[in-house]
């Protein structure tokens, strides 16, 4: 048999060596369970806005610095002092979070009925904060009425009823508007069917009162199904808001995530961590993916 030259036999390796490895099966066999946070980081300490707010957020957030010194985390806080009181949150508030990409908020206090406008309100819009996340799931050792709840909300968080359009017409009419455009509905279907989909989660359910509210619902409705199309692999249901608290509280384990208006949000997201046993993960904040 002929021997082949050195040079031939360096491209013969070469050639094997740009050739990818072959996929291996257990990797392929794996289910994937991949969230929206962030990786890891090499260790660097990292900045965190901080903003203890009003009411029990101080007592909240203290713990939480208490936990990371506890754990020697790699992060340090930039503390913020900001009150719901206040006509506006600070400018240098707003680039702090910009340049850390976190912040760990506290609740802002919201008057009632008058006085200044929602400062959540504004860090919502300002950053546009469009995603609402709250895992409701029941804790080992915790009892509850109801087992086996494990329900992702996902709320649109920048428009509809709490998006705080109103204006008063004439003395004793006031007229508070519910905005809801294609882009947002579209952008908050999106995020929940990805979110599904990368967290190996089986069902979407968008919840909604479109037998009434025909146009702005019924809009929410058209765009939460134009995404559903491209998602062959997730179950796609549709809830009317009243039956869907309804639903919760006799039989919640047939959720599994539902995504929302920014009104309707607020109230199923309370409902389903309240049944879980008042567990409640809340990110609240803008996902891109």
């Amino acid at each position: 048999m002929a021997k082949r030259s050195i040079p031939a036999l360096n491209r013969v390796l070469s050639n094997l060596r740009s050739q990818p490895p072959p996929p291996c099966p257990s990797l392929l066999s794996q289910t994937r369970s991949v969230t929206y946070m962030p990786r890891p980081g090499d260790g660097t300490p990292r900045g965190v806005t901080l903003i203890p707010g009003d009411g029990i957020g101080p007592l909240v957030t203290g713990a939480v610095e208490r936990v990371m010194e506890a754990m020697h985390a790699p992060v340090y806080f930039e503390r913020y002092e900001v009150h719901g009181d206040m006509k506006k949150v600070p400018e240098e508030v707003i680039e702090s979070i910009k340049k850390n990409k976190v912040c760990l908020k506290g609740g802002l206090a919201t008057p009632m009925g008058g006085g200044v406008s929602s400062l959540n309100m504004q860090l919502r819009k300002e950053l546009d904060l469009y995603a609402s996340l709250v895992h409701c799931f029941n804790l080992p050792g915790l009892p509850t009425r109801h087992e086996n709840v494990d329900i992702v909300v996902i709320r649109e968080n920048t428009e509809g009823e709490y998006s705080g359009l109103e204006h008063e017409v004439v003395p004793g009419v006031v007229e508070s508007l519910k905005v809801i455009t294609k882009f947002c509905s579209e952008r908050i279907a999106k995020y929940a069917f990805e979110y599904a989909y990368l967290n190996n989660r089986k069902k979407v359910t968008a919840v909604h009162k479109a037998n009434i509210m025909k146009l702005a619902d019924g809009l929410f409705l058209e765009s939460c199904r134009e995404v559903a199309t491209k998602y062959p692999g997730i179950q796609y249901s549709e809830i009317i808001v009243d039956n869907c608290c309804m639903q919760l509280v006799s039989k919640p384990e047939q959720f599994d995530v539902m995504v929302t208006p920014n009104l309707y949000g607020n109230l199923v997201s309370n409902t389903a961590a309240g049944i879980a046993g008042g567990t409640g993960v809340m990110p609240g904040g803008k996902y891109h993916y």
